[in-house]
């Protein structure tokens, strides 16, 4: 299947977050074709950090079952620390295109690498800015990458999840 869009939801609290994924996984959406992305943590929390044993991660933390439980069910995952938004968590299809193209993020107008995955993805600049507005704020993204055939499939069951929004971004837009 060739990956050409994504559908993007916002979500305001981690369980949504983590319901969404596992409603698309349920649904046939393959892992490798999702991303997650949020804080990794308060900054008022006291004990922060992660660590990496192979494929095992072990999260500290309010978030730390979420994110571990995640990074269990993902193929790669990224933990960042972007200027303004704190430490980021990125899990999935996205990590990947983060961590192939860090560099790119200085030549997409001073977007964070964040900011430079999404817009490589098709995401325009005001959409990319509003997510990493909603990270900022402790949202997370959901995102399924998936080809045109999927798309509506992938919004309607994310439509059932309640995001706070939830957006389709073609790559041939972008």
């Amino acid at each position: 299947m060739a990956i050409s869009d994504s559908v993007v939801a916002v979500f305001t609290d981690h369980p949504s977050a983590e319901a969404a994924v596992k409603k698309l996984a349920d649904s046939g959406f393959e892992m490798k074709n999702l991303s997650v992305v949020g804080k990794g943590y308060h900054t008022d929390e006291k004990v922060v950090g992660f660590y990496n044993m192979g494929d095992r991660v072990k999260f500290w933390g309010a978030r730390g079952a979420f994110w571990g439980g995640l990074w269990g069910l993902f193929f790669g995952g990224l933990f960042l620390t972007i200027p303004i938004v704190g430490h980021v968590v990125v899990l999935g299809y996205l990590a990947a295109i983060i961590f192939s193209g860090a560099e790119t993020a200085v030549l997409t107008g001073g977007l964070s690498a964040i900011g430079a995955a999404l817009y490589s993805i098709g995401v325009p600049k005001d959409s990319v800015l509003q997510y990493e507005t909603a990270i900022k704020a402790d949202g997370f993204l959901v995102i399924a990458h998936c080809g045109p055939d999927d798309v509506a499939r992938a919004k309607d069951i994310l439509g059932t999840t309640n995001p706070a929004s939830l957006e389709i971004h073609s790559a041939a837009n972008g």
